[in-house]
């Protein structure tokens, strides 16, 4: 074997390797957005929707046990206002990747392939339900309050 022709042979190693790269990697862009998304919405929750539960269902002690032994729950109460501007951001960005990714092609084979049309499916749910749980932290955030006085 010639020198060239062990350099053109790596080179398609390197190509075919790059091109695996990319069938593996595009399920993971797929749902990293709306990952990233229900991460931030659940935080929504978490600070604002969390205590009023508690507070609600008669659980007060529970919840200045919470407030006592976890420093991060009060910080993200104060700073409810940058928190679901970042996580709304996120969101908004996550629906946008998947918007952008909807015409995507799969990979040609049939195991491949289903596993990528489930990889959509799964990023699609998790972006209904970061959704969901970002519009219920923001009723409690903001609206739960003025309706329960």
């Amino acid at each position: 074997m010639t020198a060239r022709m062990r350099h053109t042979n790596s080179i398609r190693i390197i190509c075919l390797l790059r091109a695996i790269h990319r069938i593996r990697a595009a399920p993971t862009i797929a749902t990293a957005g709306p990952a990233l998304a229900l991460f931030a919405s659940v935080s929504t929750l978490l600070c604002c929707a969390l205590p009023a539960f508690l507070i609600t269902v008669g659980a007060g002690a529970v919840m200045a046990g919470l407030a006592a032994n976890v420093p991060g729950l009060v910080w993200l109460t104060a700073h409810k206002g940058p928190l679901f501007i970042g996580a709304g951001a996120l969101l908004l960005a996550a629906a946008i990747m998947k918007w952008a990714m909807r015409n995507a092609p799969c990979p040609i084979d049939p195991a491949a392939a289903r596993a990528c049309m489930g990889m959509r499916r799964a990023g699609t749910m998790i972006l209904w339900i970061a959704a969901a749980a970002y519009v219920v932290g923001g009723f409690f955030a903001f609206f739960a309050a003025d309706l329960l006085l």
